[in-house]
């Protein structure tokens, strides 16, 4: 099977497992406690963080280890909007990811937050123009995301950051691939998307935040919970290597697919995340197209891991059609993928298509 859902999780990386492995038998103890054993894993854990703050050109003190990309967004959001605001109004997208979106959401119904959305264009960028216009001096914050998990659209952070005041916070999650030495707030990142395991992530912020877990005050009191010390070092292990990483070149893919009749690439053209390939196609389903790609030995999905069945809220932000959006089909590579499962993939591709068409053909 070739496996083309990266974006949804990656398989764990074996450096990454072997990292971890001490701090998982001999080196097991708790990070707070005082004895040897707590101390052991206590410089594990201080070791990952100064590993991804390096790869981010951050402070190690202002990185937080959470439970995943999710965790992190809730805690971005949530944390600067009520820490020290500036008012209650906050500047967003409407394809961001549904951690945001929910967290915008219950900040606008439990707390009086006024929520503005940039306008995205057809290829799902938003602009620092619109975003000057809606910036006021009552903007608690602002959130991003570096680019998008169902389209692979980069947006355009440095011009962004720039075009406001407010604090800039960036979901990266799917970026990790991407610079990350960005001049914002805070950034968010996931350990799966780069091949550590599921259950770990890490925010940073130089914003104040209020904590969204209380309890024992770890992570400096930003999160509270015993941390997961093998997963930060394997995330630590991880990130690093996704930095030296190359991906294969989609555009014979994505050729080759636009060339099935009633194909559309979806999101930018080029200003796209590497090994990320989306289209839509005029008179299938999804669901019927990616069985029959399984069926000839290629996995990959029809968008968001996250979005549950529902029609894809990216696409309809984009203005693609509720039925049109339902064909949607996602290709996320990683570096490992060769020029040959490229072509694999694209042969299996029109083949899938042509067989989805020809079942609803009238005999």
């Amino acid at each position: 099977m070739l496996y083309l859902d990266n974006a949804a999780t990656t398989g764990v990386r074996r450096e990454a497992l072997e990292a971890m492995w001490p701090y998982l038998t001999g080196t097991f103890g708790n990070p707070s406690s005082p004895h040897a054993f707590g101390r052991a894993a206590a410089e594990g854990l201080k070791g990952a963080r100064q590993t991804i703050a390096k790869v981010l050109g951050k402070r190690a003190t202002q990185i937080t280890f959470t439970a995943g990309g999710t965790e992190a967004d809730n805690l971005a959001i949530k944390g600067i909007a009520l820490a020290n605001p500036r008012g209650r109004h906050i500047i967003s997208t409407p394809l961001e990811h549904k951690a945001v979106l929910e967290s915008l959401d219950y900040l606008r119904r439990f707390h009086g937050f006024e929520i503005s959305m940039l306008t995205p264009d057809r290829y799902g960028q938003v602009s620092a123009e619109e975003l000057k216009q809606l910036s006021r001096e009552d903007t608690t914050l602002v959130s991003v995301h570096y680019a998008n998990n169902e389209i692979g659209t980069i947006q355009p952070i440095a011009e962004l950051a720039q075009a406001t005041s407010a604090p800039f916070h960036v979901d990266a999650v799917q970026a990790a691939h991407l610079p990350l030495d960005l001049d914002v707030s805070a950034i968010s990142l996931s350990g799966h998307k780069v091949g550590a395991p599921k259950g770990i992530g890490a925010l940073w912020s130089k914003a104040p935040l209020e904590p969204v877990i209380h309890g024992g005050g770890q992570e400096k009191g930003r999160r509270s919970g015993t941390e997961n010390v093998a997963g930060a070092v394997a995330f630590a292990t991880a990130l690093e290597l996704a930095r030296e990483e190359l991906f294969p070149d989609l555009s014979g893919f994505i050729t080759s697919a636009l060339e099935i009749e009633g194909a559309q690439l979806s999101g930018h053209p080029t200003m796209r995340l590497p090994g990320h390939a989306s289209f839509v196609f005029e008179g299938t389903g999804a669901e019927t197209v990616l069985l029959e790609l399984e069926r000839l030995g290629v996995i990959c999905s029809p968008g968001s891991a996250c979005g549950q069945g529902e029609v894809s809220h990216v696409l309809l932000g984009l203005g693609y059609s509720e039925d049109l959006a339902r064909t949607s089909v996602r290709f996320t590579f990683s570096a490992s993928h060769t020029p040959e499962d490229v072509d694999f993939a694209a042969q299996a591709l029109k083949s899938a298509v042509a067989t989805v068409r020809s079942s609803f053909s009238p005999h």
